[in-house]
């Protein structure tokens, strides 16, 4: 009795899990316009208006994919969420953080591992994709 009751709740918690897994690249452009291209720029190369007055210059966001072709999800992820901040003019990177907080959602780096994030960054992170190679 107990096997198959865990059997159920362990499949209603990874479809729950999985539910994230939809990303939305429009929605991804626009909280990207809205909340990175003042220092990422409009074309996300890394020359936004504030990029003059920060002290770490903000990254080319179209060369983010190495040369082994993989993007890389969980560095990505790591940064916009605030786990592997980057202070670059007195506050840590990014400053809309908080906003990316809730909407709990979950997305895979190129080798399956699934990261728990939120739905914004999700979406960022599909619009992000689309840039690479420029």
């Amino acid at each position: 009795m107990i096997r198959p009751m865990l059997g159920a709740v362990s499949a209603a918690v990874m479809g729950m899990a999985t539910q994230g897994l939809a990303q939305n690249v429009e929605t991804g452009g626009e909280l990207f316009q809205h909340y990175c291209a003042t220092c990422h720029g409009i074309d996300a190369t890394g020359y936004g208006p504030m990029a003059g007055v920060l002290v770490v210059q903000p990254t080319d966001l179209t060369k983010l994919t190495g040369a082994d072709g993989e993007f890389p999800v969980a560095r990505v992820v790591a940064r916009i969420d605030g786990q592997d901040p980057l202070v670059s003019h007195g506050s840590p990177m990014p400053v809309y953080g908080p906003f990316f907080k809730g909407q709990d959602a979950t997305l895979k780096t190129p080798a399956g591992q699934p990261i728990l994030t939120s739905q914004p960054i999700v979406d960022l992170v599909a619009f992000l994709k689309t840039l690479q190679g420029g």
